[in-house]
């Protein structure tokens, strides 16, 4: 398949760190305002945390989103943006009809819908679990 064929994929959880470089201080906490201001505009789900922010949307939506971030940074004047970005998809796995031996049986195994699931939902399924681990008198 030509890759000019392949789509993106329709759904993607990205978590990403922007640093600006050259910036005018130490601190990037207007910068990173700036940045969630822009988050805000997207209409995109999202969570900024102490060492980055998690999006959620279509790949072309995020990765569009993060770059805007970086242009929006240039434009007001920071020299150079270094952005670390680890992104998840997942897909509905299909398995496909077997032919078996003589018989040329066909049998259609399985068709896997994949889950709807927001990041805030997978945080919330790992605090469940978590809460029902037992809970220890002592410390280490």
């Amino acid at each position: 398949m030509a890759a000019s064929n392949l789509k993106t994929p329709e759904k993607c959880v990205a978590d990403f760190c922007l640093i600006p470089i050259g910036t005018q201080s130490a601190s990037v906490s207007q910068e990173i305002a700036d940045v969630q201001r822009l988050m805000q505009k997207s209409g995109l789900s999202y969570s900024m945390h102490s060492a980055g922010t998690t999006v959620e949307g279509s790949w072309d939506d995020v990765m569009r989103l993060i770059g805007q971030a970086h242009s929006m940074l240039h434009e007001k004047g920071a020299l150079r943006i270094q952005t670390d970005i680890r992104v998840g998809s997942r897909s509905a796995l299909h398995l496909f009809e077997v032919c078996w031996e003589l018989k040329a049986l066909l049998t259609s195994l399985t068709t896997r819908i994949d889950k709807k699931q927001s990041f805030e939902e997978k945080v919330i399924k790992v605090n469940q679990i978590l809460a029902k681990d037992p809970k220890s008198g002592t410390t280490s």
